[in-house]
C-alpha cells in the first residue's frame, strides 16, 4: 500500500518561512495540495519527473517544489508567507503522469497544518 506522509507543518508569522517534506517521491508527476478551512482543496505547485515544475499564481515567487529522488523526499520551500496560506497541505501523487486536474492524484498524504498569523 502507498503512503505519504508529509512533515514540516507548523505555525509562523507573517513574512516568515516553512518547509515541507513528504516522504514519498519518484512518480511520474507529484504535487502539494492544500486546503484552507471553510474552503475547497486547491492545487499549489507540481513537479514532473523530468523535473518541469507548475504553480498556482498565489504562490509564484514564493513557494518552490524539489525533490530529492536518493533520499524518495518531496519538498516544498514556502517563503514570504501570509495569511491566507493558513491552510491543511497534502503531498499526492500521481503515478499515470498526467498531472492534470486533482483526479489525476491517486495517492494523498494524511496532511500537515500550516499557520501564519498576522
Amino acid at each position: 500500500q502507498v503512503q505519504l506522509v508529509e512533515s514540516g507543518g507548523g505555525s509562523v508569522q507573517a513574512g516568515g518561512s516553512l518547509r515541507l517534506s513528504c516522504a514519498a517521491s519518484g512518480y511520474a508527476c507529484m504535487g502539494w495540495f492544500r486546503q484552507a478551512p471553510g474552503k475547497e482543496r486547491e492545487g499549489v505547485a507540481t513537479i514532473a519527473r523530468d523535473g518541469s515544475t507548475s504553480y498556482a499564481d498565489s504562490v509564484k515567487g514564493r513557494f518552490t517544489i524539489s525533490q530529492d529522488n536518493a533520499k524518495n523526499t518531496l519538498y516544498l520551500q514556502m517563503n514570504s508567507l501570509k495569511p491566507e496560506d493558513t491552510a491543511m497541505y497534502y503531498c499526492a501523487a500521481d503515478p499515470q503522469g498526467y498531472c492534470v486536474t486533482e483526479a489525476d492524484f491517486r495517492y494523498w498524504g494524511r496532511g500537515t497544518r500550516v499557520t501564519v498569523s498576522s
